[in-house]
Protein backbone atom coordinates (compact mmCIF):
# COMPACT_ATOMS: atom_id res chain seq x y z
CA UNK A 1 0.00 0.00 0.00
CA UNK A 2 1.24 3.40 -1.18
CA UNK A 3 1.31 5.70 2.03
CA UNK A 4 0.12 9.10 1.90
CA UNK A 5 2.08 11.71 1.82
CA UNK A 6 0.98 13.52 5.34
CA UNK A 7 2.22 10.13 6.62
CA UNK A 8 6.17 10.69 5.68
CA UNK A 9 5.97 13.14 8.14
CA UNK A 10 6.05 10.66 10.88
CA UNK A 11 9.39 9.59 10.55
CA UNK A 12 12.07 11.14 12.96
CA UNK A 13 13.10 14.69 11.23
CA UNK A 14 11.12 14.32 8.07
CA UNK A 15 9.40 17.69 8.29
CA UNK A 16 12.74 19.54 8.68
CA UNK A 17 14.58 17.81 6.04
CA UNK A 18 11.78 18.22 3.94
CA UNK A 19 11.60 21.86 4.75
CA UNK A 20 15.36 21.80 4.16
CA UNK A 21 15.23 20.62 0.35
CA UNK A 22 11.98 22.66 -0.24
CA UNK A 23 14.32 25.84 0.96
CA UNK A 24 17.20 24.27 -1.30
CA UNK A 25 14.89 23.81 -4.42
CA UNK A 26 13.10 27.52 -4.04
CA UNK A 27 17.10 28.64 -3.78
CA UNK A 28 18.13 26.79 -7.15
CA UNK A 29 14.58 27.95 -8.44
CA UNK A 30 15.71 31.37 -8.06
CA UNK A 31 19.27 31.67 -8.97
CA UNK A 32 18.12 30.00 -12.74
CA UNK A 33 15.54 33.04 -13.55
CA UNK A 34 16.17 36.15 -14.80
CA UNK A 35 14.46 39.00 -16.41
CA UNK A 36 12.16 41.76 -14.52
CA UNK A 37 9.71 39.32 -12.89
CA UNK A 38 12.99 37.29 -11.23
CA UNK A 39 14.10 40.97 -10.09
CA UNK A 40 11.05 41.10 -8.36
CA UNK A 41 10.57 37.34 -6.92
CA UNK A 42 14.53 38.04 -6.12
CA UNK A 43 13.26 41.26 -4.22
CA UNK A 44 10.15 39.57 -2.50
CA UNK A 45 12.98 36.59 -1.19
CA UNK A 46 15.35 38.58 0.82
CA UNK A 47 12.92 40.71 2.35
CA UNK A 48 11.30 37.21 3.20
CA UNK A 49 14.68 35.82 4.04
CA UNK A 50 15.84 38.98 5.64
CA UNK A 51 13.24 39.88 7.48
CA UNK A 52 13.76 38.50 11.08
CA UNK A 53 16.72 35.44 11.45
CA UNK A 54 15.17 31.99 11.44
CA UNK A 55 11.38 33.55 10.41
CA UNK A 56 11.86 31.89 6.61
CA UNK A 57 13.15 28.20 8.42
CA UNK A 58 9.91 28.10 10.64
CA UNK A 59 7.73 29.31 7.68
CA UNK A 60 8.41 26.53 5.27
CA UNK A 61 8.23 24.03 8.26
CA UNK A 62 4.86 25.12 9.35
CA UNK A 63 3.76 25.15 5.93
CA UNK A 64 5.69 21.25 4.66
CA UNK A 65 2.68 20.08 5.99
CA UNK A 66 -0.28 22.00 4.56
CA UNK A 67 1.93 21.65 1.29
CA UNK A 68 1.78 17.67 1.24
CA UNK A 69 -1.60 17.66 2.55
CA UNK A 70 -2.68 19.89 -1.05
CA UNK A 71 -0.17 17.80 -3.59
CA UNK A 72 -1.91 14.15 -1.82
CA UNK A 73 -4.92 14.16 -4.22
CA UNK A 74 -2.29 13.85 -7.10
CA UNK A 75 0.15 11.55 -5.12
CA UNK A 76 -3.19 9.23 -5.02
CA UNK A 77 -3.88 9.80 -8.71
CA UNK A 78 -0.46 9.17 -9.85
CA UNK A 79 -0.59 6.10 -8.20
CA UNK A 80 -3.85 5.11 -9.16
CA UNK A 81 -3.30 5.47 -12.96
CA UNK A 82 -0.14 2.84 -12.12
CA UNK A 83 2.78 5.38 -11.27
CA UNK A 84 4.14 4.99 -14.21
CA UNK A 85 7.51 7.47 -15.19
CA UNK A 86 8.00 10.45 -12.55
CA UNK A 87 5.59 12.16 -10.36
CA UNK A 88 7.25 15.23 -11.54
CA UNK A 89 6.25 14.79 -15.53
CA UNK A 90 2.62 13.85 -13.68
CA UNK A 91 2.24 17.02 -12.19
CA UNK A 92 3.78 19.19 -15.43
CA UNK A 93 0.76 17.87 -17.19
CA UNK A 94 -1.97 19.11 -14.23
CA UNK A 95 0.32 22.92 -13.96
CA UNK A 96 -2.74 25.09 -13.26
CA UNK A 97 -4.17 22.97 -10.65
CA UNK A 98 -1.42 21.62 -8.86
CA UNK A 99 0.36 24.90 -9.12
CA UNK A 100 -2.81 26.77 -7.84
CA UNK A 101 -3.61 23.75 -4.74
CA UNK A 102 0.25 24.68 -3.62
CA UNK A 103 -0.66 28.58 -3.64
CA UNK A 104 -3.81 28.33 -1.46
CA UNK A 105 -1.03 27.38 0.97
CA UNK A 106 0.68 30.44 0.81
CA UNK A 107 -2.31 32.83 0.24
CA UNK A 108 -3.50 31.13 3.37
CA UNK A 109 -0.55 32.28 5.40
CA UNK A 110 -0.23 35.81 4.02
CA UNK A 111 -3.94 36.38 5.14
CA UNK A 112 -2.92 35.36 8.67
CA UNK A 113 0.16 36.92 8.69
CA UNK A 114 0.80 39.69 11.35
CA UNK A 115 4.26 40.96 9.44
CA UNK A 116 2.89 43.74 7.59
CA UNK A 117 6.09 43.39 5.20
CA UNK A 118 6.10 39.59 4.04
CA UNK A 119 2.38 40.21 3.11
CA UNK A 120 3.68 43.14 0.83
CA UNK A 121 6.24 40.85 -0.63
CA UNK A 122 4.00 38.10 -1.29
CA UNK A 123 1.12 40.56 -2.86
CA UNK A 124 4.03 41.82 -4.87
CA UNK A 125 4.64 38.93 -6.72
CA UNK A 126 1.50 36.51 -5.93
CA UNK A 127 0.11 37.81 -9.69
CA UNK A 128 3.22 35.49 -11.43
CA UNK A 129 3.76 32.94 -9.31
CA UNK A 130 1.79 30.45 -10.67
CA UNK A 131 4.44 30.14 -13.91
CA UNK A 132 6.96 29.89 -11.12
CA UNK A 133 5.63 26.82 -9.68
CA UNK A 134 4.84 25.46 -12.92
CA UNK A 135 8.15 25.59 -14.09
CA UNK A 136 9.68 23.86 -10.54
CA UNK A 137 6.89 21.15 -10.73
CA UNK A 138 9.11 18.73 -12.11
CA UNK A 139 12.21 19.50 -9.14
CA UNK A 140 8.76 19.32 -6.66
CA UNK A 141 8.04 15.93 -8.02
CA UNK A 142 11.52 14.80 -7.38
CA UNK A 143 11.44 16.07 -3.68
CA UNK A 144 8.37 14.35 -3.12
CA UNK A 145 9.63 11.03 -4.37
CA UNK A 146 12.67 11.31 -2.56
CA UNK A 147 11.08 11.59 0.51
CA UNK A 148 7.83 9.59 -0.23
CA UNK A 149 10.24 6.38 -1.37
Amino acid sequence: MIATLPDILLADGAKQQIAADCQALVGQELSAKSGMSAAALKVAYKAVTAFAPGYYQSTVEDMVPDLLTQLQPFWADFHAAGGGGQFGDYLVGRGDEVSEAMLGVTDNLAKQSERPTIAKAYGAVRGGASKHIEAALPAVGALVEKHAG
